[in-house]
């Protein structure tokens, strides 16, 4: 298992005006700019963390 499923996210929205929780999450997933890119390791936490912010990211192939 040498090559590990990722996923890539992009910040489409801003944070700002949104709860503090959902600027954490962003920060957690290294976004914290508008098209600020990050791949990150398909585990489903960060499927869950994702699915919180939704609204201001996008995955990106």
């Amino acid at each position: 298992m040498a090559d590990k499923k990722t996923v890539k996210v992009q910040q489409v929205g801003s944070p700002i005006g949104r709860r503090n929780d959902q600027r954490a999450t962003l920060v957690g997933l290294g976004l914290n700019k508008i098209n600020r890119v990050s791949e990150l390791e398909d585990t489903p936490s960060v499927r869950g963390m994702i699915a919180k912010v939704q609204h201001l990211v996008k995955i990106v192939e």
